[in-house]
């Protein structure tokens, strides 16, 4: 049977990092199904579509073609023949990311897409209901989980990399704000799945939780 790991939690909790570097360590595919939502609201803002338009919203999806190409430096996400990889990590895609995630049309689609992805293949998949919805029967499921300060303070850093100014107690209540309405929509919302073993990357180095996240997939397999 494939190895499938789901990884779950909130904005930056570290899903993406650790996610990727688990699957680079592991030999598996790397899907990060948040850059799914991610297209969705940078394209749907790119083409006027009012995110609260399930018909156009599903239009959008049915007409998406999506795939992530791993390069010499890093996974790049491709929608519809253009490299979108830049343009969903700005704090705007967040934020849009976040309210196109609430509607069931757009997260019944990308489900569909995420499921398709990992069949038949080792996979570790990364986003807010993998162990929950799109893969209930991962073999090991995680639970990520930091501070909303230590979140915001990293996103910040990450802003800053990227060039882009960040003020950190915006940062925080946007980060704040997207946790409710990750938390409370009615559809999928973000919960650890009764069997998620749950990880806090609040103080620990990206090294040390990688490390501790693949003791644990090695317990579960060999238990």
């Amino acid at each position: 049977m494939s190895l499938v790991i789901a990884i779950d939690g909130p904005a930056g909790s570290g899903k993406s990092t650790i996610g990727r570097r688990l699957a680079q360590e592991l030999g598996l595919r790397y899907v990060d199904t948040g850059a799914m939502y991610r297209v969705v609201g940078v394209l749907a803002d790119r083409h006027g579509i009012d995110l609260g338009d399930a018909a156009a919203l599903a239009a959008l999806c049915a007409a998406l073609d999506l795939r992530f190409d791993e390069r010499a430096d890093g996974v790049h996400v491709i929608a519809n023949g253009d490299d979108l990889s830049h343009a969903i990590r700005s704090a705007a895609a967040g934020q849009l990311a976040s309210k196109v995630s609430v509607m069931p049309v757009v997260r019944e689609r990308l489900v569909a897409v995420q499921r398709a992805m990992a069949a038949g293949a080792g996979v570790v998949m990364e986003g807010r209901d993998i162990g929950t919805v799109v893969l209930p029967q991962a073999t090991v499921k995680i639970y990520l989980q930091a501070s909303a300060a230590e979140r915001a303070r990293r996103r910040c850093a990450d802003l800053a990399a990227r060039g882009e100014a960040a003020d950190l107690a915006e940062v925080t209540r946007e980060i704040e704000e997207r946790d409710r309405r990750d938390q409370g929509r009615a559809h999928s919302p973000l919960r650890p799945a009764d069997d998620a073993l749950h990880v806090d990357t609040t103080s620990e180095p990206i090294e040390a939780v990688v490390a501790r996240v693949r003791a644990l997939v090695a317990a579960r397999q060999n238990p």
